[in-house]
């Protein structure tokens, strides 16, 4: 291991670049535990960080990529040992520490994850991120009171990664599933992973009054801005909206009379920073009963780690349907 290939993000006068770069194991940041890095995956937030369209990285050189599965090389903590199965997503990766898009990764080991029964080292990376973010909207819904019958989960951003795993993961629980979309050549797709109906995102009757006729007994959005807007006017008595993303905007312009006279909650879901125990629990429903039924379908994309670089535009220009795998080593 005293050289290995890593794809890392650089600033130089005010630019960010990704390229790779031949590297040792020293010049990863600390951790208890050395990966050996299978797969990854790309993750919008991926091509924002790579290709300088958002700042995401909050020091520079990083190694890029949020998720990594590997088989551990070395380790400090008794919990892991040489040749153990593992993942790690989230948790600073590609923020604040050396992510997974290098052929060696060094983590803390609070961070790593053993594989799942029932799912194998690809599948956790065809999951990756969006998957973890997917099953963490519906358990916070869930323990929140939501559940099949009730009536009809929408689900934005339907077309990409977090979107249409949430669908098939909200289908196979039994859940009447509605799809909103900018992309009519996914219709066919959506229906295919279980959404009962397509809504055309375009043609969306946003409204203005403070509560609109119900017609959703839940959300999860990973738009926000108006379409966020638009769903605490119409999501139902007690229903759950899980808040993922912030493509549209930032800004919600709201009132406060969906959660007073409605009782909606509106769940912030942050994938970044979990209890570990709460990660491993949802890994668990992951590998059991939110497991995806179409997972190979939904990540209909495998790429070599040196395609990577090209990959990035298509995801920043929102070209992209489902998932995408890695392969790295």
């Amino acid at each position: 291991m005293q050289s290995f290939k890593a794809f890392r993000i650089h600033e130089q006068d005010g630019r960010i670049a990704g390229r790779f770069d031949t590297i040792g194991l020293d010049d990863l940041a600390a951790g208890e535990v050395v990966v050996r890095v299978r797969y990854s995956t790309i993750n919008y937030k991926d091509a924002l960080a790579a290709t300088g369209a958002g700042r995401i990285l909050r020091r520079y050189p990083l190694v890029g990529g949020i998720d990594l599965a590997g088989s551990v090389v070395s380790s400090v903590d008794v919990r892991f040992k040489a040749g153990d199965e593992v993942l790690v997503t989230g948790c600073g990766l590609s923020e604040t520490h050396d992510g997974g898009y290098a052929e060696y990764a060094r983590v803390s080991a609070d961070w790593v994850i053993p594989r799942p029964k029932g799912l194998t080292l690809a599948d956790t990376m065809r999951l990756g991120t969006a998957g973890f973010t997917a099953g963490l909207a519906i358990d916070r819904m869930e323990r929140n009171g939501q559940a099949p019958g009730q009536g009809a989960i929408v689900v934005t951003g339907a077309s990409g990664g977090v979107g249409s795993l949430a669908i098939d993961m909200l289908a196979g629980r039994g859940y009447e599933v509605a799809a909103v979309s900018g992309k009519p050549e996914a219709d066919a797709y959506l229906a295919e992973i279980g959404a009962r109906r397509v809504l055309r995102r375009q043609e969306l009757k946003l409204g203005k009054r403070p509560l609109e006729t119900v017609e959703w007994a839940g959300a999860i959005d990973s738009i926000g801005g108006e379409t966020l807007t638009w769903l605490t006017r119409t999501v139902g008595f007690y229903g759950n909206i899980a808040s993922i993303g912030l493509a549209q905007g930032v800004d919600l312009h709201t009132t406060v009379m969906p959660f007073i006279l409605r009782g909606v909650s509106l769940l912030g879901i942050n994938s970044v920073a979990n209890p570990r125990a709460e990660r491993l629990r949802i890994w668990e429903r992951l590998a059991t009963d939110l497991k995806p039924r179409h997972l190979e379908r939904i990540c209909h994309r495998t790429i070599a780690f040196d395609a990577l670089p090209a990959a990035f535009a298509d995801f920043v220009g929102g070209r992209v349907l489902g998932r995408t795998l890695v392969e790295i080593g």
